[in-house]
């Protein structure tokens, strides 16, 4: 395995504070990038700055800033404002909770944010439609709640279209024992919103059936080794008992595993 591509993945409530204490760690420790998700309330470009101030070779990317929450505007103004290198920012962007139109506003915003910007744009997408949008106009493809199987098949139709383009996969993970059960949670809620229970019904398989470790008490190294041999980048979305900085440091192996 090639450790460069297996990166990080916290939520935006985190903050900046503790993401500005992670960040050098995870840079030390061999991790490609620290993916931020803009939860409800938290701004994910302003935890991104204070991560990339504290560091200076790790990349920084949103994982994803819904469309429908924040303009184009907002958003080339924060970072212009919050002065992140663009090339070490992947701008991850989704539909939200867009339902009529999102094909469309989201080519919009991809076209709108690549006039204004020269970080990566990335796109979360679930169905085919949106994912084929983003092998057409972004540089990046953001994949969640994937098989390595279903990962590999997806990633393969985006290199089909877009060769140069990157394929990032999340993957919900638990490195300490006491964890397991907000991963699971976390899971199953997932596993109801509607969107979500589509996916998981066209894959034949549930949430849990996509997580890090498989099983409570199995290694989490061998999946890993078939997440990264299937997509180009894959984000080990941490989850700990209680969001305590020093709990992520369990993650930190997990960087330079090697096949």
């Amino acid at each position: 395995m090639n450790h460069r591509r297996v990166s990080l993945g916290i939520a935006g409530e985190l903050g900046a504070k503790k993401a500005a204490a992670l960040a050098p760690r995870l840079e030390e420790a061999g991790f490609r990038t620290l993916w931020i998700n803009e939860t409800p309330g938290t701004n994910a470009l302003e935890v991104a700055a204070a991560a990339a101030r504290e560091t200076e070779n790790l990349r920084v990317a949103t994982g994803v800033i819904p469309i429908d929450r924040r303009s184009v505007s907002e958003l080339l103004d924060d970072i212009e404002r919050l002065e992140i290198p663009a090339d070490r920012l992947t701008l991850g962007i989704g539909s939200g909770q867009m339902r009529r139109g999102a094909l469309a506003a989201v080519e919009q915003t991809l076209a709108e944010l690549r006039a204004g910007t020269d970080a990566r744009l990335a796109l979360g997408a679930l169905g085919p439609r949106m994912r084929e949008l983003a092998a057409r106009h972004a540089d990046a493809l953001v994949l969640n709640w994937l098989t390595p199987e279903a990962a590999r098949e997806q990633a393969e139709a985006f290199h089909a279209v877009q060769p140069a383009g990157e394929v990032v996969l999340y993957a919900r993970t638990n490195a300490e024992p006491s964890a397991r059960g907000r991963l699971e949670e976390e899971a199953d809620r997932y596993g109801g919103y509607p969107a979500y229970a589509a996916h998981f019904a066209r894959l034949g398989v549930t949430a849990r059936d996509t997580v890090l470790p498989p099983e409570p008490d199995v290694e989490i190294a061998p999946r890993l080794d078939a997440y990264t041999a299937a997509v180009d980048e894959v984000v080990l979305r941490a989850i700990t008992p209680g969001d305590h900085t020093d709990e992520f440091l369990a993650f930190l192996p997990l960087a330079r595993t090697e096949a």
